[in-house]
This record gives structure tokens, sequence and C-alpha cells, in this order.
């Protein structure tokens, strides 16, 4: 079992950065797969970005891509999303969840077994 919990969001002027923190409870952190995604008022749920297990690769959804930047630090059991020239279309909720099997892409929220509470992340123009 793995209990999620993000931190970092808060409110920004467009062109600006945020760095959200996911911090993971459990020793079985580092064979995870983690992620990221966001759900603004009235959207369905969307991928933003995914990194694997090692940190050795990583995958993003393309309205973010040169943008935002996924990390993980195993040692301190941590997920990082890198927020940079933000847009107000990337106001939403952001949420890190765990994929243990790792079978696919890791772009559909149904492949993730563990989701954290969330954190708001409002860009105002």
């Amino acid at each position: 079992q793995v209990q999620l919990v993000e931190s970092g969001g808060g409110l920004v002027q467009a062109g600006g950065s945020l760095r959200l923190s996911c911090a993971a409870s459990g020793r079985t952190f580092s064979s995870y797969a983690m992620g990221w995604f966001r759900q603004a008022p009235g959207k369905e749920r969307e991928f933003v970005a995914r990194i694997s297990w090692s940190g050795g690769r990583t995958y993003y959804t393309d309205s973010v891509k040169g943008r935002f930047t996924i990390s993980r630090d195993n040692a301190k059991n941590t997920v990082y999303l890198q927020m940079n020239s933000l847009k107000p279309e990337d106001t939403a909720v952001y949420y890190c969840a765990a994929d243990w099997n790792q079978r696919g892409l890791g772009d559909s929220r149904y492949e993730y077994d563990y989701w954290g509470q969330g954190t708001q992340v409002t860009v105002s123009s």
C-alpha cells in the first residue's frame, strides 16, 4: 500500500513557475512508476507526465512538453513536477499517482493504483 500527499500548489501569474511535490509512504516507492494528472472544473482528469521507477524514462503530454519536468528522488520517497512558463489553461487540481504493474504507456488514469488528494494550481492571466 502507498499513501501519496501532494504539496506546492498555489496562485501564480502567467509565465511564472511552481514546483509540486508528492511524498509517498511505504518502503516500495522505488518499485512504482509515478504519474501526474490534472483536472480542471467541468473536465475529465487528464494525463500530464510520467516517470519510470528508476527515473530513467519520462513521458509528457504534448501541451506541457518543454515547460514541465517530472523527476523523482527514491531516497526521499518523493516525486516532483517542475512547472515553468505557466499558462492560464494549466489551472487545475494536480494529482500524483502510483502505477505498480507498469504494463502500459501510463497515460491513462486506469493504469494507476494509488492517488493523492490533489493540490490546486491557479494561473492568472
